[in-house]
C-alpha cells in the first residue's frame, strides 16, 4: 500500500465513520424521545427507521454523481451539509421534526456510496476487499452514537450534544476538501446515462443487492432498533440497553475488515456461503425469553452480518471496476432499505401480535432464500478467479 492510498484510505474511513454517528443519532436518542413523547413501538420504530429512507435511496444518485465528478468534492458536500439537520434537531423538539429532520439526517447514510467508489481505485483487485473492509469499519460511526448520544445528553443536555456531532461533520468535510485526492482511472469517466445501463444489461447487480439488504440491512436495522427492543423486551435501563448495542455495533464493525480479508483468500461467494447459513440459525435464537440466548443470537449475527458485508464488497468492484460507484449506489441503497423496513415491520408484529418472533423468523428465511441463489444461479458459481477487471491505476490525482 503506498502513502497517497494509506492517506485517502484514513481520510475516508474517518469521514465514513462522523458520516455513519450522525446517521445513528435518532436512534440512540429515541429511548429518551419514546419518553418524552409518550410514543408507541410503531411509532418509536418509525422514527429510528426515517433517517435510513433518504440514506438509502440517495445512494444511487450520489453513486452516478461520484462516478462522474470524482469522491472528493462529493464526500466534502455530504460531510458540510450534516450541520444543518443537527442543529435544527437541536433548535426544535416536537415528533413531526424528529421526522421532517430525521429524513434529512439520512444524507450522511448516502456517504457509503461516495467512499467506496472513492477507495476501490487507489488498491489492485486482490486487496479491495481488505481496503474496503477497513474503510466499512467506519460502521463503528453507530455505535458512538447508541452509545455516546445518551451518555452526552445525560451529562450536558440533547440541545448541545447534536451541534457536537454537526461540527465534526463540518469540520472533517472542510479536512476532506482540503487534503484527499481522487486516484486516476484509466479512461475517461463514464457519462451518467452511461452508467445507468448496467442496471439494465447486469443482473448479478441486482442479485447483490439483494444480498446487502440483508447483511447491511440486517447490521442497520438491528443496530437502531436494539436500544427499544432491549427496552421492551427486558427492561433495561437506557444506558444498559444503549452498551449492549454498542456491543453488537463494534463486533459487526470489527467482523467487516476481517470479511474482506477472508474474501480475498477464500472468495466473496464461498464467504457468503458461510455467512448465509450461519444467520439463517441465528435469528432464531433471537426468539427466546432468556437475555442470555438473545445475546448470543445477536452477537452471532453481528458476525456474520459484518464478515457478510465485507464479502459482498468485495464482489463490487470485482465485476464492476468502471462502474463502482453507480453500483455501490444500487447495493447500497438496498442495503440502506433493508435497515428501513425490519424496524418497522417488527414493530407492527410487537404491536398487533405482541411479540416480536414472526419478524426474526422472517429474517431467518430471507438469509436461507440468499443461500439458496448462491448455489443456484451460475453467475456465483464460476470461480472469480476467471472474473477479469480491468487494472486500475492508483496515481494520485
Amino acid at each position: 500500500m503506498n502513502g497517497a492510498a494509506r492517506r485517502n484510505l484514513v481520510l475516508a474511513t474517518v469521514a465514513f465513520t462522523i458520516s455513519f454517528a450522525l446517521w445513528g443519532l435518532i436512534s440512540g436518542l429515541a429511548p429518551i424521545f419514546k419518553a418524552w413523547y409518550g410514543l408507541s413501538a410503531t411509532e418509536t420504530s418509525l422514527i429510528v427507521a426515517i433517517p435510513v429512507l433518504l440514506g438509502s435511496l440517495g445512494r444511487i444518485p450520489v453513486g452516478l454523481l461520484t462516478d462522474r465528478f470524482g469522491g472528493r468534492i462529493v464526500f466534502a458536500v455530504v460531510l458540510m451539509f450534516g450541520i444543518v439537520p443537527a442543529l435544527a434537531l437541536a433548535a426544535d423538539h416536537s415528533y413531526q421534526s424528529l421526522l421532517l429532520w430525521g429524513l434529512l439526517l439520512g444524507v450522511m447514510g448516502t456517504s457509503f456510496a461516495v467512499g467506496v467508489a472513492f477507495v476501490a481505485p487507489w488498491f489492485p483487485a486482490e486487496k479491495q476487499g481488505a481496503a474496503l473492509g477497513v474503510y466499512g469499519a467506519g460502521n463503528i460511526g453507530q455505535s458512538i452514537a447508541v452509545f455516546g448520544a445518551p451518555f452526552l445528553a445525560g451529562t450536558i443536555g440533547i440541545a448541545a450534544t447534536l451541534p457536537l456531532f454537526g461540527i465534526a461533520s463540518l469540520a472533517w468535510g472542510l479536512v476532506f476538501a482540503l487534503v484527499a485526492r481522487n486516484a486516476v482511472v484509466a479512461g475517461p469517466p463514464k457519462t451518467v446515462g452511461e452508467n445507468l445501463q448496467v442496471f439494465r444489461h447486469e443482473p448479478v447487480a441486482w442479485i447483490l443487492s439483494i444480498f446487502y439488504f440483508l447483511t447491511f440491512g440486517g447490521f442497520v436495522a438491528l443496530s437502531i432498533y436494539l436500544p427499544a427492543l432491549l427496552r421492551d423486551m427486558y427492561d433495561l435501563t437506557v444506558e444498559d440497553a444503549g452498551a449492549r448495542t454498542a456491543g453488537f455495533v463494534m463486533l459487526a464493525t470489527l467482523s467487516r475488515p476481517i470479511g474482506g480479508w477472508i474474501a480475498d483468500r477464500i472468495g466473496g461467494v464461498r464467504l457468503l456461503i458461510a455467512v448465509f447459513f450461519g444467520l439463517a440459525g441465528m435469528a432464531w435464537l433471537l426468539i427466546f425469553p432468556s437475555i442470555y440466548l438473545f445475546s448470543v443470537g445477536a452477537l452471532g449475527a453481528a458476525a456474520c452480518l459484518g464478515l457478510g458485508n465485507g464479502g459482498v464488497f468485495k464482489l463490487v468492484p470485482r465485476y464492476f471496476p468502471r462502474n463502482t460507484g453507480t453500483v455501490t449506489g444500487l447495493v447500497g441503497a438496498a442495503g440502506g432499505l433493508g435497515g428501513f423496513f425490519p424496524p418497522i415491520v417488527l414493530g407492527l408484529f410487537r404491536d398487533i401480535t405482541g411479540s416480536y418472533t414472526p419478524g426474526f423468523a422472517l429474517f431467518s428465511i430471507f438469509a436461507s432464500g440468499c443461500l439458496m441463489v448462491l448455489f443456484l444461479l451460475p453467475a456465483f458459481n464460476a470461480p472469480e478467479s476467471e472474473t477479469k477487471p480491468e487494472r486500475l491505476m492508483v496515481l494520485e490525482g
